[in-house]
């Protein structure tokens, strides 16, 4: 049985404009392939079914994206149109078109001083007013699948299939056990999708309903955390990040430099060649190696080697930093 048959039921098909009642053997049967087994997940309903309109927000913290933003809102375009949603952004004072670029998509936007990543996040969650987040960062999109089931399972907006020349049109209601989604996402570096060493399928909490989460306080790598049951969506997550290896560098050098105040809060403090040399070798090693990071060829290579040379960058700048404040 299918993940996605676990927790979503058929509510009503229409056949030539006449709603068949639930209660009928012919639809007892369907639901039982569906659930075979009495599960408290699911509440079914007798007689014509009528699902409340569902609403998504799309929420996105920026700062200088015009180059990303277009791309990502255009794949959320679609979800939020004709009043199906809204497009919260918070930007910390970019003085690039990201700001007019995201008011030309219809997106609500909120210029705040740079508090940190979680903080922003939660910012933006807090401003939100679906049902349902969608929170994606200024360099990902949705592809054509993974917006077909929100669309479908999320908005509830249904979709339509053909048995014979007969038109059958399909509503699913969620399970109110689910509280969000891990999305799959796939990572890009240097216009190559990377499938192995551990950065596919790379899921994500990036769906969920409003108040079910919020982004743990830290500096870098925060994740959301949930209140209640995760499922997985099919379709993906698209991150174009690191087009140039400039980019990756940068990217990596103010990594280390949040890691290591994270690092020496934490009491990593001297300096230790197990950390420094040891611990980003093992990390290559594991990556690349054991995690088949090798079968993504050159840039796989580049993007293992250059990711232990930020483990590496973490720990040195800690013992920096905690030199400096002796």
């Amino acid at each position: 049985m299918s993940s996605e048959r676990s927790f979503l039921l058929s509510l009503c098909e229409s056949k030539s404009g006449v709603e068949e009642s639930l209660s009928s053997p012919a639809h007892i049967r369907r639901l039982r392939e569906f659930a075979p087994e009495p599960s408290s997940a699911f509440l079914l309903w007798h007689g014509a079914v009528y699902p409340l309109p569902v609403t998504l927000s799309v929420v996105i913290i920026t700062y200088k994206e015009e180059t990303n933003l277009p791309r990502t809102l255009e794949s959320v375009k679609p979800l939020v149109a004709d009043g199906k949603g809204e497009i919260i952004i918070i930007d910390s004072g970019s003085t690039d078109r990201t700001v007019e670029i995201a008011r030309s998509y219809g997106a609500k936007v909120f210029i705040e001083d740079w508090k940190g990543y979680a903080a922003q996040k939660n910012s933006a969650l807090q401003k939100a007013t679906g049902d349902w987040i969608l929170s994606l960062d200024a360099d990902e999109s949705i592809d054509q699948e993974l917006a077909a089931q929100i669309a479908d399972l999320i908005l509830g907006l249904g979709r339509q299939t053909m048995r014979g020349d007969v038109p059958i049109y399909q509503t699913r209601v969620l399970a109110s056990t689910i509280k969000g989604f891990r999305l799959n996402r796939k990572n890009h570096f240097l216009g190559h999708w990377i499938k192995h060493g551990g950065f596919w399928p790379d899921p994500k909490l990036r769906l969920f309903r409003r108040g079910a989460a919020v982004f743990e306080d830290r500096l870098v790598h925060e994740d959301a955390m949930l209140e209640g049951y995760a499922g997985r969506l099919k379709g993906a997550l698209v991150h174009h990040s690191y087009p140039t290896l400039s980019d990756y560098i940068d990217h990596m050098n103010r990594y280390s430099s949040l890691g290591a105040e994270m690092a020496v809060a934490t009491g990593h403090r001297g300096f230790s060649v197990v950390n420094i040399v040891l611990r980003p070798l093992a990390t290559f090693v594991y990556n690349y190696f054991f995690r088949l990071g090798f079968l993504d060829g050159r840039e796989g290579l580049l993007l293992h080697l250059y990711h232990a040379v930020y483990v590496s960058w973490k720990y040195a700048k800690a013992w920096e930093a905690a030199n400096k404040q002796q």
